[in-house]
């Protein structure tokens, strides 16, 4: 969650050409690659929660 946030609020405030305009001439860090490792994130986090409940076992299984 933490990580998701850092890249939301990391693609709002850098700026790509220096100048203050926050990358309004290049943008340095676009919304579709924003998203791109916002779904990676959620993605390797499923993946190990999967690992994780995948190596633990219940009590009940003798």
């Amino acid at each position: 969650m933490v990580a998701v946030l850092g890249v939301l609020v990391t693609s709002m405030i850098v700026d790509g050409n220096g100048n203050g305009d926050n990358g309004a001439a290049g943008d340095y860090f676009r919304a579709d690659r924003t998203w791109f490792y916002v779904v990676m994130l959620t993605i390797g986090y499923m993946a190990s929660r999967g690992l994780a409940k995948a190596g633990s076992r219940d009590s009940s299984d003798g």
